[in-house]
């Protein structure tokens, strides 16, 4: 089972993942978007972590609730609303229980992804978070590791891609060739979800 404080770890590895990488995700946005991916994620979530300390949200859901509100007023560009929305849906989702199931986080990060992708109006193959967000999600219920590496893989297998939606849509053909940024950032809300797992071992599912 998943409680409060896995989801609080979750969070928490994500921003670490987030200013680890932050330059790399700017440097990825500055080829085919505006260049602040980066620092905008490494600012929203940091704010993440501030204010669920400030907070103390007593349920896995209400953990993703804030963070997703948070996201949202922190962030710039389209990336606060894309990442806020995908972490409040889940997070409604997820109900009043103090802890849920692998099962129940998979399929309400499901429910969290379709909000995504109607928000954003995109869909695999667009050049976009969703390319990351989807495989994970059909593993996500296996393994948080698989999940990891399928959102990983799906990041990078952007690159030969051709944009659709977002700002990297209007380059055309020039935004082949490129790693979409927010596949990237989104592969590393994956990926920590197994970083999350590792003290109490409830990532090991």
């Amino acid at each position: 089972m998943l409680d409060t404080d896995f989801f609080r770890r979750w969070m928490s590895a994500t921003a670490a993942a987030v200013d680890r990488e932050a330059d790399r995700l700017t440097e990825l946005d500055a080829a085919i978007g505006d260049a602040d991916h980066g620092m905008n994620m490494r600012r929203g979530f940091n704010a993440v972590c501030e204010v669920l300390e400030k907070e103390e949200p007593a349920t896995p859901g209400a953990v993703l609730t804030s963070a997703g509100r948070q996201l949202i007023s922190t962030v710039g560009g389209a990336s606060g609303p894309l990442y806020g929305t995908l972490l409040r849906r889940t997070g409604k989702a997820l109900g009043d229980d103090a802890e849920v199931t692998v099962g129940q986080l998979a399929a309400a990060l499901g429910t969290g992804v379709a909000a995504v992708a109607q928000l954003g109006g995109a869909r695999a193959g667009d050049k976009t978070m969703l390319d990351a967000l989807l495989p994970a999600v059909e593993v996500l219920e296996s393994s948080f590791g698989e999940a990891g590496d399928a959102a990983l893989a799906g990041a990078l297998a952007t690159v030969p891609l051709r944009a659709h939606k977002g700002r990297a849509s209007y380059l055309g053909e020039r935004s082949i060739g490129h790693q979409d940024p927010g596949a990237a950032s989104a592969a590393l809300l994956v990926g920590a979800l197994a970083e999350a797992g590792e003290p109490g071992g409830e990532g090991a599912a």
